[in-house]
């Protein structure tokens, strides 16, 4: 994969930040109510709760915000019952996409994300047409300045099933287990990841020419734009050369 970008990273490549939007808080927020709902309100006996904590703290979200959602998820506030499920999909050039959501309406939801997609050149899929084509892993990204030899034992002996480059950066897959004892040896040997999360990643990827990338990126950028989108999963492949041009252009 060396040189090309999926969207987990061409997403900080183009800048794409949530917050500009005023996403951010909307997205955490209900994670962290269904994640209270789901396993308690403590976060030491609550993993997805915790992690979604540590969300709002990179996004600066006020600690009273999270009290609350918190207490909406657990029934001690009343609030919305927020269902999760998830939409496939293929978007331009064939690409699958599978796509986190949570909602309070499922058929408002999926009549919004079918118009979406028709806009942008793509359309639902059956379910399991393409999630068979992702695992859930953890992913971390690495864009600071080192030794890639360094790099590659300090993760493969904390337990890391492969380590991939992206142009400059680094991206380090674990598997459920060794997610967080990965990123822990990251963390003492102090270096810095620019991302760190349990995420889909496809078997394979799809290259796009630069027409078709531009129509991928449009299309997830609508879809993220969308409040019921906690997150998209693609298996596209773009080159740097072609990121670099797209990102001009736009």
């Amino acid at each position: 994969m060396g040189g090309h970008s999926h969207w987990a990273t061409t997403k900080r490549h183009k800048g794409v930040i949530d917050a500009k939007r005023g996403k951010t808080f909307t997205k955490i927020i209900r994670e962290i109510t269904v994640a209270a709902r789901l396993g308690g309100g403590d976060p030491d006996g609550n993993p997805r709760l915790r992690f979604a904590i540590l969300k709002s703290k990179d996004a600066n979200m006020p600690a009273d915000n999270v009290k609350k959602a918190i207490q909406r998820g657990t029934g001690e506030l009343p609030g919305l019952h927020f269902e999760e499920f998830q939409l496939e999909g293929y978007g331009p050039g064939g690409c699958a996409l599978l796509i986190d959501l949570t909602s309070d309406n499922r058929n408002r939801t999926v009549a919004e994300i079918r118009n979406i997609l028709t806009k942008g050149n793509a359309n639902l899929a059956e379910a399991g047409a393409v999630s068979w084509q992702f695992h859930k892993k953890g992913l971390l990204v690495i864009e600071q300045k080192v030794d890639e030899d360094k790099l590659m034992t300090i993760v493969l002996d904390a337990g890391a099933e492969d380590v991939k480059t992206a142009g400059k950066i680094f991206e380090v897959v674990t598997n459920l287990h060794e997610f967080e004892k990965v990123k822990k040896a990251l963390a003492d040997a102090h270096i810095e990841t620019s991302l760190a999360e349990v995420t889909y990643i496809p078997e394979n990827y799809i290259k796009l020419d630069e027409k078709t990338a531009e129509q991928a990126l449009k299309l997830m950028d609508s879809l993220e734009d969308q409040d019921d989108v906690q997150k998209v999963h693609a298996n596209f492949d773009i080159s740097e050369e072609i990121m670099e041009r797209v990102a001009a252009a736009g």
